[in-house]
């Protein structure tokens, strides 16, 4: 437009300096070509417009949105309108209570209160995007605000209208996932309607009341700790076990002893233990009570 604009001054200065009794009428013809340079220059220009990759350009006419787009590259318009582009990529929005985490400053977390009347922070992030075709009904009727219009209202009233339709350790630990799937679905259903496509709805954190947070700790330490008796009585069960078995072997050794040695058996074993004891060389004198208590003495000297 900037050169149209000079090229419209510059020809009305050639049609106005175009009067024989001014000194330079001579500039009047080259002044005049000079203009219709800059105009055509000008139009030219403006005609083409360059989208970048990822965007998507919305194109507007004195107040009316065309529905047509421009992709990215080059494209020729009407150099009197007005390109608006859109972002296609994938977008986040945080809302988080750590300070420098999300898109507002202090806490922006939501706060949500469960079946059980509890409070419960929830930090959550949204991935969203565009879509190209609905770009210019997102310009007409929402504007490019539409994070601050659409996501982030929509986001935080559809997790407060869910929310209540669980308990605060359920939402925490046992049906997360199935909270998570319940909004994704009520979300995506408002941005579609928006021209906005919903790509993930990721759950960062679920703050529970310092209250919640210590039954939560006191039944965990409970629990671990009625495991830990359990493996103490497994394993004293265990070593019961392994005594009895072991008592019941001996038991059967001294049976089968009792029951299965004779008195020659016995007398063979009383013999075979003295010449052992007599072939020792570290004994010197080895004194044995024999058969009907006869002594019987072996010296080896």
């Amino acid at each position: 437009m900037f050169f149209i604009t000079l090229g419209i001054l510059v020809l009305i200065a050639g049609f106005a300096i175009n009067t024989p009794a001014l000194t330079f009428s001579r500039y009047s013809r080259p002044a005049k070509v000079v203009g219709v340079i800059l105009m055509v220059l000008g139009f030219l220009t403006s005609s083409i417009r360059q989208i970048d990759a990822g965007q998507v350009g919305v194109i507007s006419l004195f107040g009316n949105v065309s529905d047509r787009t421009l992709s990215s590259g080059l494209n020729f318009v009407n150099p009197l309108a007005t390109i608006t582009e859109f972002n296609l990529q994938t977008q986040n929005y945080t809302m988080s209570a750590s300070h420098g985490e999300g898109q507002k400053e202090g806490d922006d977390a939501i706060r949500v209160l469960t079946a059980d009347g509890l409070e419960v922070v929830i930090d959550l992030t949204v991935l969203y995007r565009v879509v190209a075709a609905d770009a210019p009904k997102i310009y007409s009727q929402i504007g490019t605000d539409y994070t601050d219009k659409v996501v982030r209202p929509i986001t935080r009233t559809r997790i407060r209208d869910n929310a209540v339709y669980y308990d605060a350790v359920a939402l925490y630990s046992t049906r997360r996932d199935e909270f998570q799937a319940r909004i994704y679905k009520t979300i995506e259903a408002d941005f579609q309607k928006r021209g906005l496509m919903l790509e993930q709805l990721l759950i960062r954190n679920i703050d529970l009341p310092a209250s919640v947070k210590k039954s939560i700790e006191s039944k965990i330490n409970a629990e671990q700790d009625a495991q830990k008796m359990q493996f103490v009585l497994q394993k004293e069960k265990q070593e019961a076990e392994r005594k009895r078995v072991e008592a019941q072997g001996i038991a059967d050794y001294q049976k089968i002893l009792s029951t299965g040695l004779s008195d020659k058996q016995l007398q063979y074993e009383q013999i075979k233990a003295q010449r052992e004891l007599a072939a020792s060389p570290n004994a010197k004198i080895v004194i044995m009570g024999g058969r009907g208590n006869v002594p019987l003495i072996l010296n080896e000297k």
